[in-house]
């Protein structure tokens, strides 16, 4: 038998000023899983995560964190862990003395804050800069401290809000560690992000949040799958940015260009034969390639597909 879910979110309606903002939402978040909420600026991903705080209260629906009302129950959200998007620790302060500040908050004995602290520096492996003050740290080791003093009083779930804007790659692969090393201890993880690259990567699973609705929900592979089949994507690397005659030939093949400006893709059941046959044209048409790649599609086609689906509705 699966773990009774520590989050529960039934039928979930809140508006403002009469305009909808959630739209009976359900999510369930059992220990040990990952869950990446996804859509667009306005979907109504902030409003969920308030609800699910505690912050405020939905019109109608049921939202429960280890079985209690966390908007009724004040001490249910003890065992909730909010890591914002801003980092919200005091900056003069070392990183271990922010710590032991919000243990403390937390209402953690004091005979247990030494231990707690070092639990959450070990756990999102800042000890070496324990005795550093938050602002002389890098964006990435920012980024872990928050981290730690979201976990420092050993919550059940962990909610993160875009864990890794504005960092290097390096930086977002380390905090994924510890996100993953979280995941393993049992703690539940429920995030917040556009970076679909990294939701693919380390969601159980993922929501797709639109005007308010939950319209798709799964495991990120069998959701790509369901939706694309054998279709491949194809990634057309220019050398430099295209004329506007060779935008005009690029879209002629289906392609369309990517947020990166020198990458245009398309989906294509044929895969390597078509790249082949399209490497051949675009030389052809005086638009040589330095590399044209295969690979499966991701979520980012997948969410361009839903907002495809949203236009011609």
């Amino acid at each position: 038998m699966s773990p009774d879910p520590i989050l529960t979110v039934k039928g979930a309606v809140h508006a403002y000023g009469g305009k909808p903002v959630l739209r009976d939402v359900d999510l369930t978040l059992r220990p040990g899983e990952i869950y990446a909420l996804l859509g667009p600026n306005g979907a109504g991903k902030t409003t969920l995560i308030r609800t699910i705080c505690g912050r405020i209260r939905p019109d109608s629906g049921e939202v429960l964190l280890n079985g209690r009302d966390p908007a009724r129950v004040p001490t249910a959200r003890a065992g909730l862990g909010l890591v914002p998007q801003e980092i919200a620790l005091y900056p003069n302060l070392t990183v271990a003395e922010n710590l032991q500040t919000f243990a403390v908050l937390a209402g953690t004995p004091r005979k247990a804050v030494a231990a707690a602290v070092r639990r959450a520096l070990e756990l999102t492996r800042t000890v070496d800069r324990a005795h550093v003050p938050i602002k002389h740290l890098s964006g990435g080791y920012q980024r872990r401290a928050n981290i730690a003093a979201a976990i420092v009083h050993e919550p059940s779930l962990l909610i993160l809000d875009e864990p890794t804007v504005g960092v290097d790659i390096d930086a977002r692969e380390a905090v994924d560690v510890v996100i993953r090393g979280l995941r393993d201890l049992g703690v539940a993880v429920l995030m917040t992000t556009h970076d679909l690259e990294q939701a693919g990567a380390l969601a159980d699973r993922v929501g797709f949040l639109r005007e308010g609705r939950m319209v798709l929900e799964g495991e990120p592979k069998a959701l790509v799958a369901e939706a694309f089949g054998a279709r491949m994507e194809i990634l057309v690397h220019l050398t430099t940015e295209a004329d506007p005659a060779g935008e005009a030939r690029l879209a002629q093949e289906g392609l369309e260009r990517t947020p990166r400006s020198l990458v245009w893709s398309r989906l294509d059941a044929d895969g390597y034969a078509a790249a082949e046959r399209l490497d051949k044209r675009l030389r052809e048409a005086g638009l040589a390639p330095s590399e044209i790649r295969v690979r499966e599609p991701s979520l980012a086609n997948l969410f361009t597909l839903l907002a495809e689906r949203k236009q011609a509705a």
